[in-house]
């Protein structure tokens, strides 16, 4: 049965970003839907699991000034729900002393003042048992940092939005955008039109664009998600007060390497590689590359000796990179009334209420909060063949 309806915004894709965007949005009493291609909840794009894990500590000094406020706008979410979505454990940030990766993170918490405390091989095995560091390797600690209840977050927000009276529509994949003044989507189950279009589809993204006539460098990657078993239970567990941690590079590999304490799945530990093999979107499951699994557990042989070096539970993600790892957060070159969120590389779940806040603001014409230069699709220019 065909379904028409009008909307001051329409938000495409009902992961962390899209949903933030609607939430936004419906605060600012925008009547706004927000439309997603499988059924709610699903574990399909990239914003699904339990946990993620939320730090200031970045190379970049835009990143961590965006997380300043990031922090108060989870915590806002947190009291007006009364759910908790946050748990402060630190982050513990590892890396060859002399590596510029390493180096430019402890120099961004240092000149932002990011409460931090700096870890050497004589004073680590102390505040961080069952982790050896390695030769010639230092840590910080980001002492704010810790998880996010993915799933539970994105319940919320979900949820928040539709109590301001959002409406939102799964099971409706988009087949059509058709640009103008007011912009018309049709869907497997209805048409919609409204005065702005927010493009937040993960994976999915390109595959939108390519119906306004743009295409953006984006490369999809499936990740392989791994938990580990303690071989004592509770040795990293996070009431046991173990951290969060990143490597930055080390011996097995020069991409980062990042774990969350025992939580989610009781006497195993999250650990991941942060990088996977290109896969489409629709047949992931296709791609059975396990090159990542044996770095980490050459890792965690070398590095955790508290744990199994062999993945007790495989699960799977989907990161959409953009050739910096920067987000894209822009208008379309030709209608402005198309927004689009993209190309959050792995790290983008934690700056989910920032994401939403202003691409919220760029839907209505507003001028951003943030200086948006970073993100803009014309750092791409020179690579990216438009269809326009």
């Amino acid at each position: 049965m065909s379904t028409e309806g009008e909307y001051e915004c329409i938000v495409i894709g009902a992961g962390v970003q899209g949903s933030f965007t609607a939430y936004q949005l419906a605060q600012r009493n925008k009547k706004t839907l927000l439309l997603e291609q499988f059924v709610l909840p699903h574990s399909r794009g990239s914003s699904h699991g339990q946990t993620r894990i939320i730090r200031k500590a970045y190379e970049q000094d835009f990143y961590t000034h965006m997380m300043e406020e990031c922090y108060e706008l989870w915590a806002q979410l947190e009291r007006e729900a009364g759910v908790k979505l946050y748990r402060q454990t630190g982050l513990l940030v590892m890396g060859p002393e002399s590596s510029q990766s390493y180096q430019l993170i402890k120099n961004t918490l240092h000149r932002n003042k990011v409460p931090m405390v700096i870890l050497n091989r004589e004073n680590f095995s102390q505040h961080i048992p069952h982790v050896n560091l390695a030769e010639g390797d230092e840590a910080v600690v980001d002492i704010n940092a810790g998880v996010l209840y993915a799933d539970r977050a994105l319940k919320t927000v979900q949820g928040q939005f539709q109590k301001l009276g959002g409406v939102i529509r799964d099971k409706e994949k988009v087949t059509d955008i058709k640009p103008g003044s007011v912009v018309t989507v049709s869907t497997s189950a209805g048409v919609y039109r409204a005065k702005s279009v927010v493009i937040t589809a993960g994976p999915w993204a390109n595959r939108l664009l390519a119906q306004t006539g743009l295409q953006l460098p984006l490369k999809v990657v499936k990740i392989n998600v791994c938990y580990w078993r303690e071989k004592v239970p509770g040795s990293y567990n996070v009431k046991q007060r173990f951290p969060c941690f990143l490597l930055t590079e080390g011996e097995e590999s020069k991409e980062n390497i990042y774990g969350l304490p025992s939580n989610e799945y009781p006497g195993l530990v999250k650990i991941c590689y942060h990088g996977g093999a290109e896969t489409d979107p629709d047949q992931r499951d296709r791609q059975t590359d396990r090159s990542d699994i044996d770095i980490l557990q050459r890792y965690i042989a070398r590095c955790l000796p508290g744990l199994v070096p062999e993945p007790a539970v495989v699960e799977s993600c989907m990161y959409t990179q953009t050739p910096d790892h920067h987000f894209v957060l822009d208008c379309h070159p030709v209608y402005s009334n198309i927004v689009f969120g993209a190309g959050f590389s792995g790290h983008g779940f934690k700056f989910g209420p920032i994401i939403g806040k202003l691409l919220c603001e760029l839907s209505l014409g507003e001028v951003p909060s943030y200086d948006l230069s970073p993100f803009k699709i014309r750092r791409f220019q020179t690579k990216t063949k438009s269809a326009l």
